[in-house]
């Protein structure tokens, strides 16, 4: 099933997510409707929505519920990316200038913390508390992730679990959770809810290492994003990991170096050791196995097309080239 068929099949619901969304970015201050407006119509993939819509479709349940709770997530992933410019001090995201590059840092922050407080408005609107538990923790957990990864920034003896540990707190959590609430607002039992759980995570992780390989591997137009960003931070995710293991001494100086310095000055040199040591085919290796085992989590969900447009997801989160 091709990404295209996919969103068309909850066409409608997303519909409906987007006209939630919409009405709940309005404010009385003008610079949260700018912001807000900007970076939730910027031509994101609105893949956490669209992943607990399929499930809840899976489930066989359609109630209003579910709207609301896409449209929240959303609003937390919104948050994320704004306080992960201003900490990366991104210019580019999705093709086009971030919000702090527009607006500056003070503002994207602080919409940012907007739109976290305007999904938990909308969590108590919902009343559930398993549906409130399970966001509070993710958003936690987020934050710890985002932490971890600052302490990670320049750190060239970061291990490849200690960059997994990051994956699944900051990007792979909000994955399990828009799986998790689907299986909790339909009522689903304790072991499939764990099954579904599991299926985000492993999504999720492999989500972002193709992110993370996409950045050594495709240029600035195809992943919406400047070509060595993750360089130029000095973050080491697994490509860099990868080739500082495999590298001649040479190799993993220059990589340590750029690591330590963060820049652009070696990006020709480090795709050069990068391609030489595998690192890439490494990490798609490493993203087909998460994929993998996320399909393996859907063994017990009752066959639908749902059910094949969520294993096809799979598919597309490794194959994609932005």
């Amino acid at each position: 099933m091709k990404i295209d068929e996919i969103y068309a099949l909850i066409a409608d619901d997303m519909a409906a997510v987007n006209q939630c969304i919409q009405e709940r970015l309005q404010s009385e201050v003008v610079l949260i409707n700018q912001i807000g407006h900007y970076i939730i119509n910027s031509g994101g993939k609105r893949l956490r929505p669209v992943l607990h819509l399929l499930t809840t479709r899976a489930f066989d349940y359609h109630a209003e519920q579910r709207i609301e709770c896409a449209a929240l997530i959303e609003f937390i992933h919104t948050a994320t990316l704004l306080h992960d410019d201003v900490v990366d001090a991104s210019e580019l995201r999705r093709g086009n200038d971030t919000a702090n590059a527009v607006w500056g840092n003070e503002a994207s922050v602080l919409v940012g913390d907007f739109l976290y407080s305007r999904a938990f408005q909308m969590m108590v609107h919902i009343n559930n508390m398993r549906v409130m538990a399970i966001l509070a923790d993710a958003t936690n957990t987020i934050a710890e992730g985002e932490v971890q990864q600052l302490l990670n920034v320049h750190d060239a003896d970061t291990t490849e679990e200690r960059y997994l540990h990051v994956i699944h707190s900051k990007t792979a959590k909000l994955f399990e959770s828009a799986t998790q609430l689907a299986a909790v607002l339909s009522g689903q039992t304790a072991a499939m809810e764990n099954a579904i759980a599991r299926y985000g995570m492993h999504l999720g992780t492999a989500f972002q290492l193709v992110d993370d390989m996409l950045d050594y591997s495709e240029s600035s137009e195809h992943i919406g994003k400047n070509i060595g960003d993750d360089l130029a931070e000095g973050k080491p995710t697994l490509p860099l990991i990868y080739s500082m293991r495999q590298g001649s001494p040479e190799q993993v100086a220059l990589i340590r170096k750029a690591i330590e310095q963060g820049g652009r000055e070696y990006i020709a040199e480090i795709k050069q050791a990068i391609e030489s040591t595998g690192a890439i085919e490494y990490t798609a290796k490493t993203a087909r196995a998460e994929a993998d085992q996320a399909i393996a989590c859907l063994a017990e969900l009752p066959n639908s097309t749902y059910k094949e447009a969520l294993t096809s997801l799979a598919e597309f989160s490794i194959n994609r080239t932005y």
